[in-house]
């Protein structure tokens, strides 16, 4: 039995909004925005990743919800809306692997809790694209 149409967007829904809000949530705080042993170059950058995240989380939820004309349009939209939900957590692994990079600045912790999420937000989008890909298909076998 297939999915209900929703189930796979629901997925993509999470992480598009995860996308688009959670970095202001992890961010705008001491040990980010407001971090006075950050120089303003530093900041300028945060905040263009956080701007980076509200606009892929927001175009995800575009492309998943809009409306699509056809099955090749859906494939598309879905094709779309997979690459724009990756980006952001494919560019927070890479990130670790600029020279001098840490996940976290001393004063606050070692590790790399940003990998747990990536990760698991990696698995979410997979998880909606099988369902998303399952609905389409379902939809070429009614068209056909």
């Amino acid at each position: 039995m297939p999915a209900p149409a929703t189930t796979g967007r629901g997925l993509y829904t999470l992480v598009g909004l995860t996308t688009a809000i959670g970095g202001y949530l992890a961010d705008w705080n001491h040990t980010h925005v407001f971090n006075d042993r950050w120089p303003p170059h530093a900041k300028f950058h945060n905040g263009q990743t956080m701007s980076m995240g509200l606009c892929l989380g927001l175009s995800t939820l575009y492309y998943v919800w809009r409306r699509n004309p056809n099955i090749t349009a859906e494939k598309d939209a879905l094709r779309i809306s997979t690459w724009l939900a990756s980006m952001y957590w494919i560019t927070q692994m890479s990130a670790i692997l600029y020279p001098g990079s840490r996940a976290m600045d001393p004063e606050f912790g070692d590790g790399f809790p940003q990998a747990y999420l990536c990760a698991g937000l990696g698995l979410i989008i997979w998880g909606g694209y099988y369902l998303e890909s399952g609905r389409i298909m379902e939809m070429e076998k009614r068209k056909a």
